[in-house]
């Protein structure tokens, strides 16, 4: 008793000799963050009405201080960075507070956008204009808009900015589906009159609508669903472009980059002018077309930022490369702006297709690291991304954390992330209600952990704020980023850099351990995709399309022919199919001659071991498709990929039977022969050796014996995929996994540790990896795209 007496003596007098100050009432973890707390109108309860006044006075001092001569520059994609800008422009309640984000603070910004995009309008402009992803470029471009620009520049008052605001959102934001008949009903239909529009504005945008129907290179756009936003930047472009420069369409631009890149920045800076933004203040990360391929942790390598983000692979993403077609070139001004940035921050977004693919390009991380004075910021996203970030690469089991996005920055950048950021910037999780996220958790969706030991062992500082939208929170129960309160942050993280008191711990266990990225930006021959879209439609264009619905057409080959109407819908149903997987080589198309659906009362393939909807006759270089797999768009692209797939074999085997395994004169099981053809016979896209290589991974024995026969046993009542089928149904999943449930099941072994397997198990899942690498490097032949990366 005497001892605790004691202790509780000892410990009562530290506590009376013991110092705090009153930032200490602020529950957060450091000071920095209790400063930044407090600048953000922390609630404060229970303390003297002196303490408030004089919190009150600091924060009012802070906020007074003039940062409109501090120059920033933001890195991001759309939503994200136009988020930080200036509010999400897209949504529809931006208007309600369209004057809002680090423009109201920072009137020297300048945004730098990703242009990977190829979804949605984006994506239907790839297929008819040789540009870069304009979506995110109109995204930020309406999200930059400032208020006192507006008053200045159209002589408004403050209630007609808005509404200027309001009538700018509607005419970037207004989408079609239907081919608009003229510009004068293009415009009605998104709402707007044209006096709605100040004078210099008009000027500029009526004949930029007027260009999409006047314009040959331009009015093919109108044949696809658009977004008039994206539409006007592509007219503003062309504007720069001579109509006699670009005779031979798409192509001919294609080929005339440096024309197209100057037009770019023309046209860019035109409508930045007209919308009182600062010619400079958004601009496209790079010059030049790209596409981004994601190495899944499996083995797969999937090309586009769309179909990433749709495809559900169950493997944690490995390694992004950006590709681009031809020479990566910069906007001439953004290493200059890169250098005298007083604050370089990035934005939240998508982990792999926003940040990632800008600091890809040659030039732009080492800008970043060669300004020293600069504050360096990272903004953490706030929930994992199904596609992306739902499994981390070093346990794939567990959740993902603050830390992983670190480290997936740093095997990703070229050198690293040393000297790119100091800090991060996340959602401080203790202000929002349990009861807001189990709402979340029923959607399926995961807030991003905070790891402040580990992203601090790492060598970044970690600022844990509540830079959400309280509005939001409190109308809708929904969490995202507060464009005013991120900015109020950034100013607050700035200040205290400024009066040296933002401190970037050392580094306990340095990222060094890691391997960093090489150079993955080297050029590997890619067409621009418009014209790999025009070389696909007119292959499909030239196959001759037929439709059996009796024995008797069966029999005799003679099909009957599609209605021209039938016939253009299965044509775009095909391509549409093969936009979507830019992995799929033309030379793809190349051996198929035909494509027959045929009615299910005369399908002759069998069903007992295996759902068999297509196939491809070498002998007749004909694709046959039984035709209730059209009534359904993912029936048609799992039949018609697995159909083309086993194209790609072509003539390779001159002899198949299965005979009789026999054990003491009984049978035991049977034996799957093939024989294939001759190497100087062979008409694949494969060569012999390789398709050789094929059948041993799917476990087929080479004969000692005889050249080119291989031979697998099976037992009996046991079914069996014969090789040609296999490959398709494995060349449709490589592109998409639920396309084939059937080798996604067999794949499943490749998600366990090896170490819990048995041997036979351990040689299973090395075999379906080799089978993927196989499709990667032979089938789809990736590997100049994988070797650039390394």
């Amino acid at each position: 008793m005497r001892d605790c007496a004691r202790s509780a003596a000892e410990i009562l007098a530290q506590l009376r000799t013991a110092r705090y100050t009153p930032l200490d009432l602020f529950a957060d973890n450091s000071a920095e963050e209790r400063l930044v707390s407090l600048l953000l109108g922390g609630a404060m309860k229970s303390v003297s009405p002196d303490l408030l006044g004089l919190f009150g006075r600091f924060r009012e001092q802070m906020e007074g201080i003039d940062t409109s001569g501090v120059k920033v520059v933001v890195f991001g994609g759309g939503t994200g960075l136009a988020t930080i800008v200036g509010g999400d422009s897209r949504r529809e309640d931006w208007p309600e507070r369209p004057f809002t984000g680090l423009k109201q603070y920072f009137s020297d910004l300048h945004s730098v956008v990703c242009v990977t995009d190829d979804g949605g309008s984006t994506g239907e402009l790839r297929k008819t204009l040789p540009l870069v992803a304009l979506g995110d470029l109109r995204h930020v471009l309406l999200a930059a808009v400032r208020r006192d620009a507006l008053i200045r520049i159209y002589a408004l008052s403050e209630a007609g900015a808005g509404q200027l605001a309001l009538n700018l959102h509607r005419l970037f934001n207004y989408r079609f589906s239907v081919p608009p008949k003229s510009a004068g009903a293009l415009l009605s239909a998104s709402g707007l009159r044209p006096d709605a529009l100040p004078g210099p504005l008009r000027e500029l945008l009526l004949p930029l609508l007027e260009s999409l129907f006047l314009d040959p290179r331009l009015s093919p756009v109108l044949a696809y669903p658009q977004c008039l936003g994206n539409l006007l930047l592509a007219a503003a472009i062309y504007r720069h472009l001579r109509l006699k420069d670009s005779a031979g369409g798409s192509f001919a631009l294609a080929r005339q980059p440096n024309d197209l890149q100057q037009a770019t920045i023309q046209g860019l800076a035109d409508l930045a002018r007209a919308l009182g933004v600062q010619e400079d203040a958004v601009l496209p990360a790079a010059l030049t077309p790209a596409e981004l391929s994601l190495l899944y942790s499996n083995g797969v390598l999937s090309t586009s930022e769309d179909k990433s983000s749709a495809v559900r692979r169950f493997y944690p993403v490995d390694r992004v490369m950006t590709a681009f077609c031809g020479e990566a070139a910069l906007h001439p001004g953004l290493l200059g702006l890169i250098a005298e940035a007083d604050i370089l921050l990035f934005a939240p977004g998508s982990l792999y297709t926003s940040i990632i693919p800008i600091l890809q390009i040659p030039g732009v991380a080492g800008a970043i690291r060669a300004n020293h004075r600069a504050l360096k910021l990272l903004v953490a996203n706030i929930w994992v991304q199904m596609g992306e970030t739902d499994a981390t690469r070093e346990a794939p089991e567990r959740k993902f954390y603050v830390s992983d996005m670190v480290t997936a920055y740093h095997r990703n950048i070229p050198g690293g992330v040393q000297g790119l950021f100091s800090h991060v910037i996340a959602l401080d999780m203790a202000d929002i209600p349990g009861s807001v996220l189990q709402g979340y958790a029923l959607e399926a969706k995961e807030p991003i952990m905070v790891d402040r030991g580990r992203v601090q062992e790492l060598g970044f500082g970690l600022i844990e704020a509540a830079v959400f939208s309280r509005p939001l929170l409190s109308r809708q129960k929904r969490i995202q980023h507060d464009p005013d309160a991120l900015a109020r942050t950034v100013k607050a993280l700035w200040l205290l850099r400024h009066v040296g008191l933002l401190k970037q711990p050392a580094a306990t266990r340095p990222l060094q351990d890691l391997p960093p990225a090489g150079a993955p930006h080297r050029t590997v021959p890619r067409l621009v995709p418009c014209e790999r879209y025009a070389r696909m439609r007119q292959r499909l264009a030239a196959l001759g399309i037929g439709r059996v619905d009796t024995m008797v057409q069966a029999e005799t080959e003679s099909p009957a022919p599609l209605t021209p109407g039938k016939r253009q819908a299965l044509l775009q149903a095909l391509l549409a199919i093969l936009w979507r997987h830019p992995d799929i080589p033309l030379e793809h198309l190349a051996e198929p001659q035909k494509i027959w659906l045929v009615d299910t009362t005369v399908w002759k393939y069998a069903q007992e071991w295996d759902n068999i909807v297509s196939t491809y006759q070498p002998e007749t270089r004909r694709i046959l498709i039984r035709d209730d797999q059209v009534r359904d768009g993912r029936m048609l692209e799992s039949a018609f990929l697995q159909a083309l797939g086993q194209s790609l074999l072509g003539n390779y085997a001159a002899q198949k039977s299965m005979e009789p395994l026999l054990f003491r004169g009984s049978p035991v099981g049977l034996v799957y022969r093939l024989q294939m053809a001759e190497p100087e016979r062979l008409k694949s896209f494969l060569k012999w050796s390789d398709i050789g290589s094929y059948l041993q991974l799917i476990r087929m024995r080479p004969s000692a014996t005889e050249q080119g026969v291989f031979t697998r046993a099976v037992n009996l009542a046991e079914g069996f995929t014969p090789p040609g089928l296999y490959f398709g149904l494995f060349y449709a999943w490589y592109l998409d996994n639920a396309l084939a449930p059937t080798i996604e099941y067999k794949m499943a072994i490749m998600r366990n540790a090896r170490a819990s397997m048995i041997a036979e198990q351990a040689r299973m899942s090395r075999r379906r990896g080799d089978t993927i690498d196989f499709f990667r490097e032979k089938v789809f032949r990736q590997g100049a795209l994988l070797s650039a990366a390394r």
